[in-house]
């Protein structure tokens, strides 16, 4: 039986989000987990990206991926999909990761390296900091768990207390 758990991720562009993904979904996998992710794009390519790029990097990881943008989901379809028919592309998973997507009701945890952008707070159920940020100074709600970017295990951890079953 699949667990079916979803969480997304979010932040600004060179942040770590790729990073923890891929990160997360091998050990996932490693440890007998079926993995999907979603990729949202929002300048509307969605295409798979040449090595090197997220898509091409979580596609290497094991897990099934889809792109989704305003006008297209690449599943080679040519119409924009909802997360219910995105999901059901997948079939039987463990656990969804998903890219981006800000609107999702789904828990969300921010990534952030140097600085933290309150705009995200109304957004983030936690904060995957690394030690570039000092958080004394910072508006962090009390209801937001901070994680640390460079430990998988704990981040794996608070998906698994914390995940959405879809």
């Amino acid at each position: 039986m699949s667990k079916r758990l979803a969480v997304a991720f979010t932040g600004p562009s060179n942040s770590g989000k790729t990073t923890l993904i891929t990160k997360i979904a091998a050990a996932l996998i490693k440890s007998g987990n079926k993995v999907c992710i979603i990729k949202n794009d929002p300048k509307d390519k969605a295409v798979f990206d040449v090595e090197g790029k997220d898509s091409y990097l979580f596609s290497q990881t094991g897990a099934d991926v889809v792109v989704t943008s305003p006008d297209r989901t690449t599943y080679f379809s040519q119409a924009h999909k909802e997360l219910g028919e995105i999901i059901s592309l997948f079939g039987d998973f463990d656990f969804l990761l998903v890219e981006g997507l800000k609107t999702l009701p789904l828990p969300r945890i921010s990534i952030f390296r140097n600085t933290v952008d309150e705009e995200y707070f109304s957004c983030m159920d936690a904060l995957a900091i690394d030690d570039s940020i000092a958080l004394n100074n910072s508006n962090v709600p009390d209801d937001v768990d901070v994680l640390d970017l460079n430990n998988t295990e704990e981040v794996i951890g608070w998906i698994l207390k914390n995940a959405k079953e879809v």
